[in-house]
């Protein structure tokens, strides 16, 4: 399975893009400021491009395996081998307040920044989708502008 996520709102605070799964539109996804990094600058350059808890993730393709949170004590999908960080996780969120590099899936209101509605509902549909998907296929993440 082939998700897309197409960076497309950008604000001091927080990145809005459209979630696209193997071609077909489903969602919103809110992130923390895009910096521009890039997984082909090295774990060095991001680390020292990042802020911590402040940055999206670089742009790039990742695997995405759903494993136990310790954290968030439930299975939620994790974005495998992102350069320069650890622990990037799908999972329910509404403000940009509420990720610290993870992806926060919702519907976005160009009225409302720093914001996406309904993401508990949009996360569950997401992750029934990725567990169906999971047991067929391996699952990436292309990360794009």
């Amino acid at each position: 399975m082939e998700l897309l996520l197409q960076r497309k709102y950008f604000t001091q605070n927080s990145t809005v893009s459209d979630l696209f799964i193997d071609g077909t539109p489903f969602s919103n996804v809110l992130e923390d400021v895009d910096r521009a990094l890039d997984s082909e600058m090295g774990k060095e350059r991001i680390g020292w491009l990042k802020q911590y808890g402040k940055t999206a993730i670089p742009y790039g393709r990742y695997e995405v395996i759903i494993s136990y949170s310790n954290r968030f004590k439930k299975y939620l999908p994790l974005l495998v081998n992102v350069p320069g960080y650890d622990g990037i996780r799908i999972h329910v969120g509404n403000y940009h307040t509420d990720t610290d590099g993870c992806l926060l899936p919702g519907i976005y209101d160009p009225k409302l920044p720093d914001f996406v509605g309904k993401s508990k509902v949009t996360f569950d549909k997401l992750m029934s989708i990725l567990k169906e998907a999971e047991k067929r296929e391996k699952i990436f993440i292309t990360v794009t502008k």
